[in-house]
């Protein structure tokens, strides 16, 4: 019986053998390709390191730049007024050109002035021989009285006639200049040089009657003046620094370079130069104004244009300007990370002066040459500390592909973010 089960027990499991055999080279297999695998990893010295965008830390003097709000103005204006009283006869410009200084502008009715100019040098004349009959007639008096030929009353008399004569004549002399003045003044000239608006009266108008009736309006727009203000304590913060050494005036003692940023953002070719910084604080916004002369040669800057100012006060020496994402500003200071030999990551406190075109401008704490960086901070979060990581050369997003990034010391035109 027991032979009989055993025997039943094998042909059952007869059919599963080749099933069992297939199992077990399977397995075989995938452990033989387990260790093929890890072969590599062990031979291969580990995953490489990582790499972080760096920049080389380029010392040098770096103008602090400013941007600060601010209106074009005219250089010089004048309105032009009618000093003369009678009915405008004709423009003799065209509105919106160019004038010169002592051009015709208006032409006034000037019938009256001619008429009372040549009144008064017919008085003239007439003054004149009356000066010529009294001397002829002082001098025939003078031996008479010596002779004793006539009383010395009647020659003292003809001496005051003379003299009363010479007195008119130069008050007719005075009348003929003052009525050459009005004649003159209906012939209205631009006072200064440069672009003239549109007329404010027509021909047949009555100006002049009573007050200076204004014309027109010209201004002077090349150069232009640029107004604009600045914070009280930035000022004062910037005078100090400067005082102390920390900063520099810029320009070598020259004016302050400006630069002019239009509404659409685009920066204004010809550079300006500061002029004043006012000595009064505007009581009610805390700002003192100043003033920038700029050149307009095309014309291109109109008066009462909104800008932005960029001026450069005063020079950093011996700064590293450094991409603001770089630097971690927290309470207890401002902090970057510095990558040293072997890839070896430092963290490093620093000094920050301003900051200007997404840049910070290092004082203290960097050295020349040493790698800062910039890109990969999200790389090391998923590493352990101490993780030894290969500098490469970091771009900003936008520029061209360069052999090697540095913190460049050249001044930065954009505005500062302080």
């Amino acid at each position: 019986m027991s032979a009989l089960r055993l025997g039943s027990l094998n042909v059952v499991a007869a059919p599963l053998r080749p099933i069992v055999l297939a199992m077990a080279v399977l397995l075989v297999a995938c452990g033989q390709g387990d260790k093929k695998a890890e072969a590599p990893a062990k031979g291969g010295g580990g995953m490489p390191a990582p790499e972080v965008g760096v920049v080389v830390a380029t010392p040098g003097d770096i103008g602090l730049v400013t941007e600060l709000p601010g209106r074009l103005e005219a250089s010089r204006m004048a309105e032009v007024r009618a000093r003369a009283a009678g009915i405008l006869q004709r423009r003799l410009f065209k509105e919106g050109s160019d004038v010169k200084a002592g051009q015709p502008l208006f032409a006034i009715d000037a019938a009256p002035y001619q008429a009372t100019y040549q009144s008064s040098q017919a008085q003239v004349l007439r003054a004149q021989a009356a000066v010529t009959r009294t001397t002829e007639v002082a001098k025939r008096y003078e031996p008479l009285v010596a002779a004793n030929a006539i009383s010395k009353q009647d020659y003292a008399d003809a001496v005051a006639a003379r003299v009363q004569a010479e007195a008119d004549l130069a008050v007719a002399k005075a009348a003929v200049q003052t009525a050459k003045i009005s004649l003159d003044y209906a012939a209205v000239t631009s006072p200064i040089s440069g672009r003239i608006g549109r007329a404010l009266v027509t021909e047949g108008a009555l100006v002049g009657q009573g007050e200076a009736t204004p014309l027109a309006v010209v201004q002077q727009i090349n150069p232009l003046y640029v107004n604009f203000t600045q914070s009280a304590s930035d000022a004062l913060r910037l005078r100090r620094a400067m005082e102390a050494g920390t900063l520099k005036r810029a320009g070598n003692g020259e004016a302050a370079s400006v630069r002019i940023v239009l509404e659409d953002g685009s920066t204004y070719a010809q550079p300006g130069k500061l002029l004043f910084s006012d000595l009064t604080v505007d009581t009610t916004t805390g700002q003192i104004t100043l003033r920038a002369e700029v050149p307009n040669p095309k014309g291109d800057l109109l008066p009462g244009l909104y800008v932005r100012v960029q001026i450069e006060q005063a020079q950093a020496s011996n700064a590293i300007a450094v991409p603001q994402q770089a630097v971690t500003r927290s309470e207890s200071g401002n902090t970057l990370t510095v990558v040293g030999e072997g890839g070896k990551l430092e963290k490093r406190q620093v000094k920050i002066t301003a900051g200007q075109n997404n840049r910070w401008i290092v004082t203290e704490g960097l050295k020349a040459g040493e790698q800062v960086m910039v890109d990969g901070f999200q790389k090391l979060q998923m590493l352990p500390p101490g993780t030894p990581v290969k500098a490469v050369p970091w771009q900003a997003p936008g520029q061209a592909p360069a052999p090697a990034a540095s913190a460049s010391a050249a001044a930065p035109a954009a505005a500062p973010k302080q």
